[in-house]
């Protein structure tokens, strides 16, 4: 799995001109989901996501989380995360998740993620999204 994390001040998903999902503060997460995934790892990224250290605090440092600024989660599907790009022109994706694993993984972080944060919205699993966000710092961190 592999999550790319970045602290926004707004994002929003749009599908078919409709915005599906949006917050404020918080973070947009940009999930890569591999064949070798399960439920084990999907809690304890959702674990890392929600209790990682990236809003300042009073002092002007990286020590709190988003569960500790009370931030919305949005959660994006996005499988070429995954893409092996070391050699050649085109990425592959052998490593990825297949569509119906991917989209049973992926519901399930976001309805535990609904157990465990009260502010989560979501992208939708093989749709055409548009993201928009406005990064704040910019931070952007990949965790996997």
């Amino acid at each position: 799995m592999i999550n790319l994390l970045q602290r926004v001040s707004a994002a929003s998903v749009v599908v078919a001109n409709e915005t599906i999902a949006q917050i404020e503060q918080g973070l947009l997460v940009l999930v890569g989901l591999q064949s070798s995934d399960d439920a084990s790892v999907v809690e304890r990224q959702l674990q890392r996501l929600l209790n990682y250290r990236v809003f300042a605090d009073s002092a002007g440092k990286m020590n709190l989380s988003l569960v500790d600024v009370q931030g919305g989660l949005l959660l994006v599907p996005q499988f070429t995360l995954v893409a092996d790009t070391r050699k050649g022109r085109r990425p592959s994706f052998a490593s990825g998740a297949n569509p119906q694993q991917g989209k049973a993984l992926f519901d399930g972080m976001v309805a535990a993620a609904r157990l465990s944060h009260p502010l989560v919205q979501c992208g939708r699993f093989g749709a055409d999204m548009q993201v928009h966000l406005v990064n704040d710092g910019p931070v952007t961190f990949i965790l996997d």
